[in-house]
């Protein structure tokens, strides 16, 4: 089997993977169709596109935490099936207020907040769960296949919810979608449990969320993917959002050429994905480049004249996204202890997408105020500069050089270094 695709030789990873792809194929049509649904609501109005994308996300930064604590206490497998049927409920809700035309925009901020809700007891769990399912060597390749079927579902997800809303409307693929996850629920129960390497279960105790909280703060290493992953998610990834207004505000395309934005991005991310699966373990400086690169090329697809030339810089930037994205995950994960996964890949979670409650109302008002092109303009701006500022700022403070796998840095009483660190999750 090619490198690119080893982790698919290990059963219950080749069930999760094919179970994910179908739900990641529906997630796409509803993330299409429901920024469609909001512009016709709203008459385009890019405020309220972006206060559903921040609801949607706002879980994430309010029982983020308290999510992967659950995760690091009870089987992720079981929780996976009991988040992914939420989930499903919440998306054929809104299918059905559709097809019935009893949908109005309330409802749609209330379910936005409920998917999110489900996202955030959902992503903890799944993202912690790839190491049970492949172990530690070949984490890296898992994590960039699940990016690759990920974007593919981004691939097929736009473009057929594109042709969908303009054959019948956005009402059927919210249904769509929320029959998609019985994919993923079906994987999940044909696995083999004793296949299956599970760490050891921390048990309920308070303060476990703090205590999570102490050990990314003790690891200059973490501190450093954190700030980046923060300020390139809060500002820089709005495609969702931006893309709508590019294409409605600068273009005056429709539902059908938006579609297609999403399909081309999903290109390059899908790139950077299988690049990630080759790859061995992430380089920090990796990270920091990735998010340079992110950013300079989203200030130059702000500046772009036309549909066409816009539609050229998207294969980069999912590139540059993806290559960040798959480096910050793998090394995160790399580097922690069994036991905090969980907990350590939830705060992750949450300073990822935590921060797009603030971050994407306020890129929909600068596109409202300023122009859709302002957007992306200042996404890249914060992202590039972030990046710079903060691995400046921390290799200064602590010493830390950015070369190796992961980094070296002075060891203390409570600070090891992230190669030890990685070794300790290879042994375990």
């Amino acid at each position: 089997m090619s490198p690119t695709f080893r982790s698919l030789h290990i059963r219950n990873y080749r069930l999760y993977a094919t179970g994910g792809l179908v739900s990641n194929i529906g997630t796409w049509m509803q993330r299409i169709a429901q920024d469609w649904l909001v512009l016709e609501l709203t008459h385009n109005n890019g405020v309220a596109l972006g206060v559903t994308t921040g609801l949607q996300f706002l879980p994430m930064l309010v029982v983020g935490p308290y999510a992967g604590s659950l995760a690091d206490r009870y089987s992720k497998r079981h929780l996976l099936m009991a988040t992914q049927a939420f989930m499903g409920v919440v998306g054929g809700i809104l299918g059905l207020l559709v097809v019935t035309d009893l949908v109005r925009i309330w409802q749609v901020f209330l379910l936005a907040l409920l998917l999110g809700v489900g996202a955030a007891f959902d992503a903890p769990a799944r993202q912690s769960f790839v190491i049970e399912m492949v172990g530690p060597d070949d984490l890296s390749n898992a994590v960039g296949l699940n990016s690759a079927s990920f974007n593919l579902g981004r691939v097929i997800g736009p473009a057929l919810a594109g042709f969908l809303i303009v054959l019948v409307g956005t009402g059927p693929v919210f249904l769509i979608n929320a029959m998609s996850f019985i994919a993923v629920i079906f994987a999940l129960r044909a696995m083999r449990p004793e296949d299956l390497a599970t760490p050891p279960r921390t048990m309920r105790g308070k303060g476990q969320v703090r205590e999570g909280i102490r050990y990314v703060r003790n690891r200059p290493d973490l501190m450093l993917v954190m700030v980046i992953v923060f300020f390139v998610g809060t500002f820089g990834l709005n495609f969702q959002m931006t893309s709508a207004l590019m294409a409605t505000h600068v273009f005056h395309k429709g539902a059908g050429e938006y579609g297609l934005l999403g399909s081309i991005l999903a290109v390059g991310s899908l790139s950077g994905a299988l690049l990630a699966a080759r790859r061995g373990r992430s380089r920090l400086r990796l990270v920091v480049l990735a998010a340079v690169a992110f950013g300079v090329v989203e200030i130059t697809a702000g500046l772009m004249p036309t549909y066409n030339t816009f539609i050229l810089l998207l294969i980069p930037i999912g590139l540059a996204q993806m290559t960040l994205l798959n480096a910050a995950n793998s090394t995160i994960q790399l580097s922690v202890d069994p036991v905090m996964r969980g907990r350590v890949m939830a705060l992750y979670m949450a300073v990822l997408m935590g921060g797009t409650p603030v971050g994407a109302p306020l890129v929909g008002f600068v596109a409202q105020t300023f122009g859709a092109r302002w957007s992306l303009i200042l996404g890249g701006l914060i992202s590039a500069t972030a990046a710079l500022v903060a691995a400046g700022l921390l290799a200064r403070r602590t010493g830390m050089r950015l070369h190796g796998h992961l980094v070296r840095f002075p060891a203390g009483p409570d600070l090891v270094s992230a190669e030890e660190l990685a070794d300790r999750a290879q042994q375990a």
